[in-house]
């Protein structure tokens, strides 16, 4: 009966010190993982500065009240900067305020520059707004010759409007060639309409010999629909010799038939004779049977 007792008692001095770093562990809540404080105070410090919800700031002693001060001050500086919220600017000094409008209006300045932010141009010096303009020109200039976006050719002078025609004309020239959708035949010049439809029989040609569904027979030329012939009939015998469901057997000739056959009769003796693959023992000519070992009785 002692002895039983004594047992008890070492199992629950092994076990109190869990449970009370376990109660140590509640009372540090809200914590990321492997975060792991010295003592409560210290603890209390890392979430007050942390602006975490179990901050207790009664607790802190003048010291630790100036630390979270400080944290609280860089915080606010950091969210003003970067436009976010809480941020109070009368907490800022002259210094931090005047930096954090030197970085305001630049951010505006660059908003105009690029054209993607908002942008206010009310607050732009003479200079600045002349230099946003300069780049909303240039921008202008490039969607027009691009074809994107918005374009106001009504701010062009001669000289970039014959660029913008120029641009847009090569590009019209470049889709009637490539086969695009937004090609205008009207657009083209005698020459390169020419251009433009070698390109696309060429085009046609290449989709047809590849097996590929934009492809019309009828715009083949004699040499064309032999070599579009030839490239279906290989390709046909290319999956038949896979044993693709794209075979066409009825597409075979008498001799690809007959070199198939042999093919596949080799194949099956291989396969019978290495014991892997598909085996078709009723295939095999005599003679081949007498080589191959007979199978392995299966277990029930």
């Amino acid at each position: 009966m002692n002895r039983v007792l004594g047992i008890l008692l070492v199992l629950l001095a092994l076990t109190f010190p869990v449970r009370a770093q376990n109660t140590d562990d509640l009372r540090h809540g809200n914590q990321p993982p492997g975060s792991v404080q010295p003592s409560d105070a210290e603890g209390n410090l890392y979430a007050c500065q942390h602006e975490w919800a179990i901050c207790n700031r009664a607790n802190l002693s003048p010291s630790e009240v100036v630390k979270v001060a400080v944290t609280d001050h860089q915080r606010n500086v950091s969210n003003c900067r970067e436009g976010i919220k809480p941020c109070d600017p009368s907490k800022l000094s002259d210094a931090e305020r005047t930096a954090l409008a030197v970085a305001d209006h630049q951010h505006n300045v660059m908003a105009c520059n690029d054209g993607i932010l908002p942008c206010d141009d009310s607050r732009l010096t003479p200079s600045e707004a002349r230099g946003a303009a300069a780049a909303e020109h240039i921008r202008n200039l490039s969607d027009c010759k691009g074809g994107v976006g918005s374009c106001d050719s009504s701010r062009f002078t001669k000289a970039e409007a014959n660029d913008v025609r120029a641009a847009r004309h090569q590009r019209n020239v470049s889709d009637c060639t490539d086969g695009m959708g937004l090609c205008d035949p009207s657009q083209l010049t005698p020459s390169e309409a020419r251009d433009a439809e070698i390109a696309r029989r060429q085009h046609n040609a290449l989709n047809c010999k590849n097996g590929w569904s934009d492809c019309d027979r009828t715009k083949l030329s004699e040499v064309e629909a032999r070599e579009v012939d030839a490239a279906d009939r290989q390709r046909n015998l290319s999956d038949c010799r896979a044993g693709l469901e794209t075979c066409n057997y009825e597409k075979l000739t008498e001799v690809e038939v007959s070199t198939l056959a042999s093919a596949e009769r080799l194949r099956n003796y291989r396969a019978c004779l290495q014991g892997y693959g598909y085996c078709d023992r009723s295939r095999l000519t005599p003679e081949e049977l007498k080589a191959i070992p007979n199978p392995p009785s299966v277990p029930r």
